[in-house]
């Protein structure tokens, strides 16, 4: 039978309890307030005021003569040329009084004269102002105390207590409700499936009566997992555009802090505010931030205030009602690290893969980033597009304001296709150093190792073409090779991975045959090919000895690295790794031969590719293909739509990275 999206029964909802009893601290509070009024009472001065006698200047001087004057205090704050006096009688009462003038020797001899025991000059007090800072000082303990416990008492009664009273387990969500952001899905450029699968969500929100008709639910989570850059904030920001319901918008760091419990008592506060506001829509960006796996069972027990949040947001997300119309989109780059209850059917029941954009979708990406800029009529968007697979749609909005700063540098308002071809090298191998750098002699060992890759990588049958090579310093590398894939592959065969090899040692065999020995220009490409010949032997099953057994590494699924969780970096016995170490030399010594052969076999093309390099320091694929005599390899009519991000090394080439697993869902 179908699921109906109704709430339950009257019958089945649990029974009202009664309110806690308040915290027994609450009644010491009057008690603390009553003590700190008697304090100030005590100690504050000015509190008990006298009301002074008002005398004139002639009933002062005639007191004075009779002996009735005991202390006299000459104010220096005077009122004209007027001079206030004040001081005590002699029955105790204090007085004031205004003397004409400055008082002066004689006037204060008359006054001892006359029995005056005191004679001085001080500044009076303030008055009013005094005073009322004094009972401000005597009144603000009564007012703070009531004021937190009105706050506590409001507080306790949603469970928050003294965090809820002084704001800290408060939501930090953004709400997008009358107004919401500019951008919308036609904003953003491809993904045409997951923005329709996505949209889904606002539909079911405004027209739930078609999904009742046919018994269908809307899904309680979405999870938009993918690479950095990819767009899925960016997607969630178009949502919230296109959505015509209230858009919560917060952060996952966002809800752990110091305090405990604040993390969970914000969560209870996001959905509280999310049910007033229903039908809604949670956005959590970086889920990873309080979604990350609890501890195992083998572990001690933990009270981590992470976790803790945790629980809140799986009780919250398991506990509403379906028919509230409160939909929780989620969006990580680390979905390995994510809690399995997290990830169960009833909570994020969807994940949508976002993945790196295809040649079509890096097209449409720079039409959109370059709206604002004047190209060139020699810009073709699909020729940079294709000589950039593996870029994300940050990368291409990089790529494309990088070009436009090579532009202003050479004082231009309109880009030209150079300047993309900059902006990709400055990306991809850094800034140039110029070509001064290097000695003579190391220029001329840098064009040896970069013409024996770009050598071995035009007579191989199965590698990639070579678009450019060069001898100019960029960042770490003396030197680089760039090829660029013809099709953007889903897979990689053994026969391309082997001549991949190939060609990053390419470099090292043409030091051996034309120089005579190595370098520590390889350095880098020995490390590459290292990987990349492990993976064949530990992953990909491409070993004869070891057979078809897999050792992964683990690690991130779309951040790459290895030692993940869940896996181990050796999980076989020392006779394994014995013989994987045995197979991947022997992968490595294959691979160097065959380039050797090749070098050997084509020294003069060698050194013809050598002097164009020391000459013009840059050369372009086409003339590497006619010293070698083979036609420059063409794109196929119909292109393959997901490839691996070309990178170069420090003195190597540019190929596919090692750490790309061929064949995966990350190639």
């Amino acid at each position: 039978m179908s699921k109906q999206p109704k709430s339950p029964p009257p019958g089945d909802k649990p029974g009202g309890s009664a309110p806690p009893p308040p915290p027994a601290w609450r009644f010491w509070l009057w008690a603390l307030a009553l003590l700190g009024v008697l304090l100030l009472y005590i100690f504050l001065p000015g509190i008990r005021i006298n009301t002074p006698v008002n005398l004139s200047y002639s009933q002062f001087i005639s007191r004075a003569s009779q002996h009735q004057i005991k202390t006299v205090t000459f104010g220096n704050g005077s009122s004209g040329s007027n001079t206030t006096a004040t001081g005590q009688l002699s029955n105790g009462k204090s007085y004031t009084t205004v003397i004409p003038g400055q008082p002066n020797a004689t006037l204060s001899a008359e006054l001892t004269a006359d029995g005056v025991k005191s004679v001085t000059a001080q500044a009076p007090s303030s008055g009013l102002g005094t005073d009322l800072l004094y009972w401000l000082l005597l009144l603000l303990p009564i007012v703070v105390v009531f004021w937190l416990i009105r706050r506590v008492a409001r507080g306790g009664a949603g469970g928050g207590g003294l965090q809820s009273a002084l704001g800290v387990g408060k939501s930090r969500a953004r709400v997008f409700d009358a107004e919401r952001p500019q951008t919308k899905f036609k904003d953003v450029a491809g993904y045409e499936g997951v923005k329709a699968e996505i949209g889904e969500v606002v539909d079911f929100l405004r027209n739930p009566g078609r999904y009742q008709r046919a018994g269908a639910t809307a899904p309680r989570g979405m999870l938009m997992i993918g690479p950095p850059g990819t767009g899925k904030t960016l997607l969630a920001r178009a949502l919230a555009g296109e959505a015509s319901v209230p858009f919560f918008s917060v952060t996952g760091s966002s809800f752990v802090e110091l305090f405990v419990g604040v993390g969970a008592a914000r969560v209870r506060d996001l959905f509280n505010e999310a049910r007033k506001r229903a039908p809604t829509i949670i956005f959590i960006d970086e889920l990873d931030g309080i979604g990350q796996r609890r501890s195992g069972s083998g572990a001690a027990v933990a009270n981590d205030e992470r976790e803790q949040t945790l629980n809140q947001l799986l009780a919250e997300m398991d506990g509403f009602d379906v028919a509230e119309g409160i939909v929780v989109l989620g969006a990580t780059n680390r979905p390995e690290v994510l809690d399995p209850a997290l990830l169960r059917p009833g909570r994020f029941d969807r994940q949508v893969t976002i993945p790196l954009p295809t040649l079509s979708e890096r097209t449409a990406i720079l039409g959109v980033h370059c709206l604002d800029k004047k190209l060139g009529a020699d810009v073709d968007l699909r020729a940079v597009a294709r000589g950039t697979p593996g870029f994300s749609g940050a990368d291409l909005a990089n790529l494309a304001n990088e070009a436009a700063i090579v532009a202003v540098r050479e004082n231009r308002d309109v880009l030209k296709a150079g300047d993309f071809e900059a902006a990709r090298d400055r990306i991809i191998l850094g800034r140039r150093e110029g070509s001064n750098v290097l000695l003579p002699e190391e220029k001329h060992e840098v064009a040896v190792h970069e013409s024996g890759h770009a050598l071995v990588a035009a007579l191989s049958g199965h590698a990639d073409p070579v678009a450019k090579i060069t001898i100019l310093p960029a960042g770490q590398t003396l030197g680089a090779t760039e090829q660029l894939p013809l099709d953007e592959r889903h897979l990689y065969r053994e026969d391309y991975l082997r001549d991949s090899l190939a060609v990053r040692l390419g470099g090292r065999a043409a030091e051996l045959v034309e120089v005579g020995q190595g370098s520590t220009g390889a350095a880098n490409d020995l490390a590459s090919a290292t990987e990349l010949a492990t993976k064949m032997v530990r992953e990909y099953g491409l070993s004869a000895d070891l057979g078809p057994v897999g050792y992964p590494e683990g690690g991130s699924v779309f951040l790459g690295g290895g030692g993940g969780q869940g896996f181990s970096s050796r999980p076989f016995a020392e006779a394994t790794q014995a013989k994987i170490d045995a197979d991947v030399a022997r992968l490595l010594r294959d691979a160097e031969q065959t380039a050797v052969g090749l070098i050997r076999a084509h020294r003069p093309e060698l050194a013809q590719l050598v002097s164009l390099l020391l000459e013009y320091e840059t050369v372009d694929g086409a003339e590497v293909y006619r010293i070698v005599g083979k036609p420059v390899p063409e794109h196929r009519a119909e292109e393959m739509e997901i490839g691996p991000h070309a990178k170069t090394s420090a003195g190597g080439s540019v190929t596919a990275p090692a750490g790309t697993s061929p064949g995966s869902d990350t190639a």
